[in-house]
C-alpha cells in the first residue's frame, strides 16, 4: 500500500511524457522551415553534424526565442553555377526561407563575378517564383588575389540583393575569416567557435525576415 502513490504519480508522469512525445511531430510541423543553399562552410566541411551551421543556426533562433526547422543543402565544392542547377530539388516545397550563401567557389576559381551574379540572380528568381523568402550572404574577397577582382566581386552581393529586392547578410564569415583561431587548419572552413559566431551574428536577421514570411 506504501508504494500505490508513487507508483502513481509515476505512472501519470509516464502518461504526460508519452503525450508530449507524441504531440512533437506536429508540433515540430508547425515551425517555420529554412533551408541553407550552400557549399563547404554550409554543410559543415570538417565538423560533425551537430557543430555544423544549420545545427548551430536553429540552436541560435531557438535561444532568441525564434524556433524554426533549419535544413542544410550545403554541397562542398559548389559554384553558384552548380547551386543554380539544383536548386529546385534541394529547396524542398515546404521551405518559407532560404538563406543563399555561395560564391566562395567561383572566388576561388577565379570565375567571372559577371557570371556569379549572373547564376545568383536566377537562382533568387527560382525561390521567388515557388514563394519563397531570400536572404542573400555575401562574401568579401582577400585583397591579394589582385584589387580591381575583390572590388568586383565584393559588389556581386549588394547588387544582386538590391536588384532583387531581398535581405543582404553583407559577410557571412564576418569575424571569422583569417582568424587562425576561429578556423580550421585549412584556414578557410570555421571551426566550431567560428560556426557558432556565424550562427549567433545571423539569427536575429533570420529570425526578422520568417517572421516577414509567415
Amino acid at each position: 500500500m506504501s508504494n500505490a502513490p508513487s507508483l502513481c504519480h509515476s505512472r501519470r508522469a509516464w502518461l504526460a511524457g508519452a503525450a508530449a512525445l507524441a504531440a512533437w511531430p506536429a508540433l515540430a510541423k508547425t515551425l517555420p522551415v529554412l533551408t541553407i543553399l550552400g557549399d563547404s562552410i554550409t554543410a559543415g566541411y570538417g565538423l560533425p553534424a551537430a557543430s555544423a551551421l544549420p545545427a548551430r543556426l536553429q540552436a541560435a533562433l531557438a535561444r532568441i526565442g525564434a524556433p524554426a526547422t533549419v535544413r542544410g543543402a550545403g554541397v562542398s565544392g559548389d559554384t553558384t553555377a552548380d547551386a543554380l542547377a539544383r536548386v529546385d530539388f534541394s529547396v524542398q516545397s515546404d521551405t518559407s526561407l532560404c538563406l543563399v550563401a555561395l560564391g566562395g567557389n567561383d572566388l576561388l576559381q577565379g570565375l567571372d563575378p559577371k557570371t556569379t551574379r549572373s547564376n545568383l540572380e536566377r537562382i533568387v528568381r527560382r525561390l521567388k517564383s515557388r514563394r519563397i523568402g531570400v536572404i542573400l550572404a555575401g562574401m568579401t574577397a582577400p585583397r591579394a588575389i589582385g584589387a580591381d577582382y575583390a572590388r568586383d566581386f565584393d559588389a556581386v552581393f549588394a547588387a544582386v540583393a538590391r536588384s532583387e529586392g531581398v535581405a543582404l547578410y553583407a559577410d557571412l564569415l564576418a569575424g571569422v575569416a583569417r582568424v587562425p583561431a576561429l578556423n580550421q587548419a585549412d584556414g578557410i572552413h570555421p571551426n566550431p567557435a567560428g560556426v557558432n559566431i556565424i550562427a549567433g551574428r545571423l539569427a536575429p536577421l533570420v529570425a526578422r525576415s520568417l517572421k516577414r514570411s509567415r
